[in-house]
């Protein structure tokens, strides 16, 4: 596929934009699938690049998976084995840690690369393999291999997570649903993405209670049957539309929005001066109680907010952070932004500065941005995907021809978003 972005800004956007399925719960969610033989179907997937690589280590594992509609999967893993796994492609994306937590329900050992993905820091495997432990899952490094090992494990257990980390919390329910006993995991992280896992895996035959709170109690069952499953909105997709009709004074409809899952940040928006009106509640079919709506976001005058810093859910999302950078251009004043949990993601800010933006980096973790600033047209470069994002709002936002290379990134999670951003009138071509 074509690797760069040539974006004409500067023009005022209109119209809808439907939130697709959340990538960090798809993947989850496959996981999910491994541990039982009877078939299940996933709705609502979205077609990004990440989830293809992860359908393609499914395959290479003997698992059958097939697109019945366009979003909808039929997955069986009926049958599965990972001796012919396909090393190159585990290390290609961070989700597929997930086998660790799936995989030792249906086989006792096996290797697995380690789990790649963005660029952005320091991100330990240590919590999932202390988590893993506690159920009779033993990990051993082999250079840059992981050996995953299942012992006969029964009776009651505790986990207590080392960081309130999503993808940990997952492995470990997703290790613990198949059990003799117990399993009390402490510290949990309760994202909307951890939620929908729990509430899949209910539905499957698991029993766990305390979903949506940091302590998850779940009673082991001997095993799990088939099922159908929606996958929640992306609420990453909601915070970065929300950011782009904000930048570029737009009025842009986000259709399919659950802003439940971003409470915290949309009280952020509502400081830094951003209108969003909300319009046609409506459950949906499938989901899980949750409501969406369509966000009507107006023209606004912006102002700083003068501390952003991410925070453990319901606190503001990590990769929602980025968006208020390039936000925070636009706005009048000053504003510290806090990023304390990758010390390697903050490189996107020279790219902005590059643009024209007020920016001072003051550390790995912190940046001052001042506004607003007039952005212009620049050669740039994405270095992993939600920074992908902030640069493709700043190009639009910015007078001139933007070009932005390694938009690979932005593939990884967003689905056909040149296509998608043309339908309200962007001027985006892939090159």
């Amino acid at each position: 596929m074509k690797d760069t972005f040539i974006i004409k800004g500067g023009k005022k956007l209109k119209g809808s934009i439907e939130v697709r399925g959340a990538k960090n719960a798809a993947f989850a969610v496959l996981a999910a699938t491994l541990l039982t033989k009877e078939t299940c179907e996933i709705d609502n997937v979205p077609l990004v690049q990440d989830v293809f690589v992860m359908l393609e280590i499914f395959k290479s594992i003997g698992v059958h998976c097939e697109f019945i509609a366009e979003r909808k999967l039929r997955i069986s893993a009926a049958s599965l084995s990972p001796k012919n796994i396909q090393h190159d492609i585990v290390e290609k994306i961070r989700a597929s840690v997930l086998l660790c937590g799936a995989l030792p329900a249906r086989v006792m050992r096996f290797t697995l690369t380690k789990p790649g993905g963005c660029s952005i820091g320091s991100r330990i495997l240590g919590p999932h393999i202390d988590a893993l432990a506690h159920v009779g899952i033993t990990i051993k490094k082999r250079g840059k291999y992981l050996d995953v090992i299942k012992h006969e494990s029964a009776g009651d257990r505790e986990i207590v997570l080392s960081e309130m980390s999503v993808t940990a919390t997952e492995n470990a329910v997703l290790a613990s649903v198949i059990h003799t006993g117990t399993v009390t995991i402490y510290c949990a992280a309760t994202e909307p993405y951890v939620q929908d896992l729990c509430h899949m895996l209910v539905s499957m035959g698991a029993h766990i209670s305390g979903i949506g709170t940091n302590t998850l109690v779940i009673k082991g069952v001997a095993r799990l049957h088939g099922v159908k499953h929606f996958v929640m909105p992306d609420p990453i997709e909601m915070g970065t539309f929300i950011t782009l009709a904000a930048c570029t004074k737009s009025r842009i409809i986000i259709k399919n929005a659950v802003p439940e899952f971003i409470r915290f940040d949309m009280l952020k928006f509502a400081e830094a001066g951003v209108i969003v009106k909300i319009r046609n509640r409506k459950k949906i079919p499938g989901g899980w109680g949750y409501e969406t709506v369509d966000m009507e976001v107006v023209p606004s005058q912006l102002v700083a907010v003068k501390k952003i810093h991410n925070m453990p859910y319901p606190g503001l999302c990590p990769d929602l952070l980025p968006m208020f950078v390039v936000l925070m251009t636009q706005a009048h004043g000053v504003s510290l932004i806090h990023d304390w949990m990758y010390e390697g993601r903050l490189k996107y800010v020279e790219e902005l500065k590059r643009m024209g933006a007020d920016a001072f980096i003051c550390d790995p973790h912190r940046a001052l941005i001042t506004g607003p600033t007039s952005l212009e047209g620049k050669e740039i470069t994405s270095f992993d995907l939600r920074a992908g994002a902030v640069l493709i709002i700043a190009a639009l936002t910015a007078k001139g021809t933007t070009v932005i290379r390694n938009v690979y990134q932005v593939d990884r999670g967003y689905e056909n978003i040149e296509g998608r951003l043309k339908k309200i009138g962007a001027r985006i071509e892939r090159a």
